[in-house]
């Protein structure tokens, strides 16, 4: 293998990332206070890989070379990753498997919605709950004529308590090693969204109006990131230090504007083959699983052109053929009716 590839896609974890050339010049960035190391692999991410803690490595994602070599040129090149694919192609789980690989920590996902807004992503700022507190704090002291409270004085420690940093915001904060953001279906947002991140994937910082409002006299205030730990933002900017490794999915439900496309790296990820999911069995049901299933992976791949199957559909047939335990001719019946059932064609009613 290249000694280049710094994401092998080997499935089991090493310290390449240590090993990560310096960003070229016009990504190259100087956020801090430096903040502490995120947590290690959470359960999501060895839902999605199939592993198991007493596991040294995770078997479900086997990426081709097309796949590694443009994960790797987005490490390089400090640039988001637009993965594209059809449903349960496996374009989420890319992300989990660069940070279980990589040690890079607990995935940062933002779900996108319809609804979704740029702000969403980077902060949220709980305004009446900070009001409803310095009144509850004004009335105990003084009563209801007493003056208002000083920011530095108010209860819980200040204006930060009341700030909570988005996945997005928590991926830009200034960390030593890259976080890994999962920004999922970006294609189900409101048109203006795509438009809105480009700033913040071009620079790499955001702002917070409430605590700038506070320059010179609390330049540093304590927030709560994505992560639930405190963490301190300077004079109000969020300023990142690795850029961190941001995975964009999209289902091809619409198109994105040349300027979001031109600060992406561009992934398309077709269809799992019959190798590939075999060895997505293996991982979720163990050895041998793949041979004796055989017969559903078939199944599952035997479909008419324009047909959308997602690889869930799979696993559930797998797994309710496995704890259902049908052995005699009228249960094979069944299992072959639920089968055809579980594995219906995702775009088809009836």
């Amino acid at each position: 293998m290249s000694d280049w590839l710094i994401y092998r896609g080997a499935g089991a974890p090493h310290d390449g990332i240590e090993h990560l050339p310096p960003p070229p010049p016009w990504r190259d960035f100087d956020g801090g206070p430096v903040v502490p190391p995120p947590a290690a692999l959470d359960p999501a991410s060895e839902r999605r890989l199939g592993v198991r803690p007493a596991e040294a490595e995770a078997r479900h994602h086997r990426p081709g070379e097309t796949e590694r070599e443009l994960v790797n040129a987005a490490l390089y090149l400090r640039r988001p990753l637009l993965v594209t694919g059809a449903p349960g192609s496996g374009k989420s789980t890319l992300a989990h498997a660069v940070a279980y690989e990589l040690g890079l920590g607990r995935v940062l996902s933002w779900p996108v919605v319809s609804r979704s807004t740029l702000r969403d992503g980077l902060y949220a700022y709980d305004a009446i709950g900070r009001l409803q507190d310095l009144q509850i704090a004004r009335q105990s002291v003084a009563g209801p004529e007493a003056p208002s409270v000083a920011a530095e004085d108010e209860p819980g420690g200040g204006i930060g308590r009341y700030i909570r940093l988005g996945p997005l915001g928590t991926a830009l904060l200034p960390a030593a090693r890259p976080r890994v953001l999962l920004v999922d279906e970006l294609d189900k947002s409101d048109i203006d969204l795509p438009n809105d991140l480009l700033n913040v994937l071009e620079e790499g910082e955001f702002r917070i109006p409430e605590l700038e409002r506070l320059a010179g006299s609390a330049s540093e205030v304590p927030v709560l990131s994505d992560d639930g730990t405190r963490v301190t933002v300077r004079d109000g900017r969020v300023r990142c230090r690795a850029f961190p490794f941001i995975v964009l999915t999209s289902n091809g439900e619409r198109d994105f504007p040349a300027p979001l496309l031109r600060r992406c790296i561009h992934l398309h990820i077709p269809l799992p083959d019959k190798e590939r999911l075999a060895s997505m069995v293996r991982a979720h049901f163990g050895e041998g699983a793949a041979e004796r299933h055989e017969a559903v992976i078939d199944r599952f791949l035997d479909r008419e052109p324009g047909d959308v199957r997602a690889v869930d559909q799979l696993f559930n047939a797998i797994h309710l053929t496995q704890k259902a335990g049908w052995t005699n001719e009228d249960e094979e019946e069944t299992r072959r009716r639920l089968t055809a059932e579980l594995l219906r064609p995702l775009d088809r009613t009836r």
